[in-house]
């Protein structure tokens, strides 16, 4: 299923719209990462930590090794980032004090990107992910807006990238290398009609898992009845 247009005719007139295809998508993304997560870890979808995060993954063991059967790429890019701690080796989730979140996916609403403000917001709350050593994952198929979260992101960051307001599915992996800590990413532009990527979610303690974005946005689609227009 290539990607669609879910914010104009026809699917924009569908009742529930996004808010309900949005729901659908965050549960079969964690049902996949799911899959893919060694015993003792698991994902859960759309629950409030705080603030909150569509799909977040929680540990009750200690560290395991990444995936075997799956090799992320390497990063597209990295640049210098300034943690407000350092990045802990240690499990997805600690028990200990409560748990304490250590990857995120978000899948961008027209409410994150309508105005300033809550752009503003929603930047702020992936900046403080990443700069508390949070993996993350951002995916914005909002066509009904133009702004460059992903740019207004790395500037918060300190890093500076041409912003084009295209639709993209980006990895950030805040990681510790010879001696700095530094953001790599992954960056992929995203458009009505076209594919879409698998990406890492690295997560504290070194264990990545895929996000199989194509997939499971085709089973949220045969899910919610959701074709192309004719």
């Amino acid at each position: 299923m290539p990607l669609l247009d879910h914010f104009r005719p026809p699917l924009g007139n569908r009742l529930g719209g996004w808010h309900s295809f949005h729901n659908s998508w965050a549960t079969y993304i964690s049902a996949q990462i799911n899959d893919r997560l060694p015993a003792g870890y698991y994902a859960a979808a759309n629950l409030l930590h705080g603030i909150e995060v569509d799909v977040a993954a929680f540990a009750d063991d200690p560290p395991a090794p990444a995936d075997a059967g799956w090799t992320p790429p390497p990063p597209q890019a990295s640049s210098p980032l300034a943690l407000s701690g350092g990045v802990v080796e240690i499990g997805i989730f600690s028990q200990s004090g409560g748990p304490t979140l250590a990857g995120a996916v978000e899948l961008v609403s027209p409410s994150n990107k309508d105005r300033p403000a809550t752009r503003d917001a929603f930047v702020s709350k992936c900046a403080a992910y990443v700069q508390a050593g949070v993996g993350l994952v951002v995916v914005d198929v909002v066509t009904e807006y133009t702004a460059d979260l992903h740019a207004e992101l790395l500037a918060r960051l300190g890093t500076s990238v041409p912003g084009a307001g295209r639709l993209f599915a980006a990895a950030y992996r805040p990681v510790e290398r010879d001696g700095a800590s530094v953001l790599d990413r992954w960056h992929e532009p995203l458009a009505v009609g076209g594919d879409l990527p698998t990406l890492p979610l690295w997560l504290r303690g070194g264990l990545c898992v895929p996000v199989e974005l194509r997939a499971t946005y085709d089973r949220t689609c045969r899910e919610q009845r959701v074709t192309p227009a004719a």
